[in-house]
């Protein structure tokens, strides 16, 4: 996290001082350097320069309107997983023919609202799914673009929840009945079967998963090209993972280089699904100590940040590096479980950290760009964090900090 360094003894984003973020906007907040996600999108498609490419960058990780507005400007393709990110991509001036539609669920209206605007392809992941969207482009009188998604049954080596390339899990098509489907694709009146699609999972530290389902991928076009089904794409999906602890995850250009020696006697233009390895070390969550309390030895700093702001730790046991914003500090260094204010016993941001605290100091919890503000919610009627985009030296505003008024609007009593 280059952008987020100590300069005067103070942890700094790009060229502004984090406690002057908290200053004039507060905490908790979450902080996001502009430096950081374009030289990480430019990792990706600088890499592919010499092939017909496309990356689509997975909303879900941070779904912000300022941050999909900023990688819409570099060129960016998106990945959505439902017609919120759609709307979102939209209004961020997003082009629509640069939008992948993934998920297992979609819904008729969502298949009518992306169909409306000409995505660039759907990624099924069921004949059912695939029935159903034939019969709505039918009915608009439209031709709906697809990519079967395939599970490859590959192992991506990362937590379970987020593992999804295995043959148990609910995503894709399983690869024994892949060429059925694609023979039914191809038969339908209103489908233009145009990619092939896999998804294994997300936090991927090492390459060998990528080749190993890319290869079955390739093993499957080979197949239907012997069944006259020509594609246009390959689309190797997402899930590089970043380095939060002691992970050494390779880079993009080393994943796209193995990637490309793969296929590179083809002509398939290759679609990439990359979140978290864009945003996820672009952001800080910053908080401010409010009480330190000892309990039967052992050292709480209990901070206003909590699970529903940050709930990774609590929902996957992710480990998250916890900075103090002055670099100094007259206090003894101690082991300190730092925990949020919510009512669970889960709600902790990190735990046995060795760190020097005092009542009021700022910390910075790092890596906190993907999946941070997307999966908060306002548990315990606490309203949302508010998100800053730092951008040189400048402060900007990206989201207001709701209110509790807010959180009640559409509420009534009886």
């Amino acid at each position: 996290m280059s952008e987020f360094h100590y300069a005067n003894g103070q942890l700094c984003a790009e060229r502004v001082a984090l406690n002057k973020v908290a200053e004039r906007f507060a905490t908790p907040a979450y902080v996001y350097s502009r430096a950081a996600i374009e030289s990480q999108w430019h990792a990706y498609d600088d890499a592919l320069a010499e092939r017909q490419h496309l990356i689509c960058y997975a909303v879900k990780a941070n779904s912000n309107l300022a941050v999909l507005s900023l990688l819409a400007e570099l060129g960016s393709g998106f990945d959505i997983v439902s017609v919120g990110e759609l709307e979102r991509v939209l209004k961020a001036g997003g082009d629509p023919s640069k939008i992948v539609f993934s998920g297992v669920g979609k819904r008729t209206d969502e298949i009518k609202r992306a169909l409306d605007v000409k995505i660039k392809c759907f990624n099924v992941e069921s004949l059912s799914e695939l029935s159903r969207l034939d019969q709505i482009a039918a009915e608009k009188n439209l031709i709906a673009k697809v990519s079967l998604r395939i599970n490859p049954d590959v192992d991506a080596e990362t937590h379970p929840y987020i593992s999804t390339g295995l043959k148990e899990t609910k995503f894709g098509i399983a690869y024994d009945r892949a060429l059925e489907s694609y023979i039914q694709a191809r038969d339908m009146t209103n489908i233009d079967v145009v990619g092939i699609d896999c998804h294994i999972g997300s936090q991927i530290t090492t390459i060998a998963p990528y080749i190993d389902a890319l290869g079955k991928l390739l093993d499957m076009v080979s197949e239907l090209r012997a069944n006259n089904i020509e594609l246009q794409h390959i689309d190797v999906g997402g899930g590089l993972g970043i380095r939060y602890q002691d992970e050494s995850p390779p880079a993009p250009q080393e994943l796209i280089k193995a990637v490309c020696d793969t296929i590179a006697d083809t002509s398939y233009e290759i679609l990439l699904e990359p979140g978290r390895s864009i945003v996820g070390n672009a952001a800080v969550l910053l908080t401010r100590v409010e009480y330190i309390k000892e309990n039967s030895g052992r050292n709480f700093a209990i901070v206003d940040a909590a699970m529903n702001d940050m709930l990774r730790p609590a929902l996957y046991d992710a480990w998250l590096s916890i900075l103090t914003v002055n670099e100094q500090n007259s206090a003894a260094v101690a082991a300190y479980d730092i925990v949020g204010p919510v009512c669970e016993s889960g709600d902790f941001i990190g735990l046995n950290r060795e760190l020097s605290l005092q009542e009021g100091d700022l910390l910075a919890i790092q890596s906190a760009g993907a999946y941070g503000f997307t999966m908060s919610s306002n548990y315990n009627t606490r309203p949302r964090a508010v998100e800053v985009m730092i951008d040189g030296s400048e402060m900007i505003e990206v989201r207001r900090r709701e209110t509790v008024a807010e959180l009640m609007e559409g509420e009534s009593t009886l």
